[in-house]
């Protein structure tokens, strides 16, 4: 592939600012700077570098985001900051997107991929991925508030109950509920609904995968193939 493809593709700008920018002497593979926007190269396995800056080429973006609260997952937010003022501005170019949403108030585990299949296959109700969140709740705990969230609770404006796949106290005042579906608010709605109010909310899990332990609080990281193949194996 070419320089300015390779730049292209990995979301540096429009084909004339790559260009330029190769021109300039800003772009390097093994610390040998190339400056000929049609020069060719093996992306398999490339790394290079853009103004002194470790690229690793991908076909497409998976990543993993510690998500903080206040923060919204859309790329024109109405009240907060963007999740994608957390990445670097080339993964917005590339059109990554977050798969699925969590609240602004909500932490923890959040994917981003600009493949469609991969966004689609974790958002699609029909998929049924279980999702893992740690809940801080504002009363105790009790077996009753736990028994009508794993039996089902209806939500305003549903017609059928739902239920959690699996619902525990870590603490008197942490529950940990697994869900599959993703409906609006559908963890604070269900905590409300068995009797008790959601104080904070983390998600820990999707799928085979869960948050990395060593990830920051508003850090990303690329997924690498293992744990692509957790995810896949959900």
């Amino acid at each position: 592939m070419d320089l300015e493809s390779i730049l292209f593709s990995q979301g540096f700008g429009s084909r004339r600012q790559c260009r330029a920018l190769i021109a300039d002497g800003r772009f390097a593979v093994e610390d040998a700077v190339l400056t000929d926007p049609d020069t060719d190269v093996d992306v398999d396995g490339l790394m290079f570098n853009v103004d002194g800056i470790a690229w690793p080429y991908r076909e497409f973006a998976y990543l993993v985001l510690n998500k903080p609260a206040g923060y919204e997952c859309s790329r024109e937010p109405q009240h907060h900051l963007s999740v994608f003022s957390l990445l670097p501005p080339q993964f917005a170019t590339r059109g990554v997107q977050s798969v699925g949403r969590l609240d602004q108030d909500t932490t923890g585990l959040l994917l981003l991929s600009d493949d469609g299949k991969f966004v689609h296959a974790f958002t699609s109700p029909k998929r049924k991925v279980p999702k893992v969140y740690v809940v801080t709740t504002r009363h105790p705990l009790d077996d009753l508030q736990l028994d009508a969230l794993r039996g089902g609770v209806l939500l305003h404006g549903e017609t059928r109950p739902i239920a959690a796949v699996a619902a525990h106290a870590r603490d008197t005042h942490a529950l940990e509920l697994t869900v599959l579906e993703g409906k609006y608010h559908q963890v604070k709605r269900m905590v409300a609904a068995a009797g008790n109010r959601v104080e904070a909310l983390h998600r820990e899990r999707v799928g085979g995968f869960a948050l990395p332990a060593g990830l920051p609080e508003g850090q990303w990281q690329w997924l690498d193939d293992n744990e692509l193949a957790s995810l896949r194996g959900s």
